[in-house]
């Protein structure tokens, strides 16, 4: 694997703690609605971010 840069590895952080972020407030959501449509949305949008999380942690690898 190539060297990472410091200025990559920040922005690799900073996306990492945005997607955390965002996973959660999308769980939060999903667990506070009492609509099954948008508990079914913020359910799909919590497991995308997920996603983007362990593709980005996978950069680091």
């Amino acid at each position: 694997m190539a060297q990472i840069t410091e200025k990559e590895l920040s922005a690799l952080g900073d996306l990492l703690s945005m997607e955390s972020v965002l996973g959660a407030k999308c769980c939060a959501l999903a667990s506070n609605t009492q609509d099954a449509e948008l508990r079914d949305i913020y359910t799909k949008m919590a497991a995308r971010h997920q996603r983007h999380f362990d593709q980005l942690y996978g950069n680091l690898k």
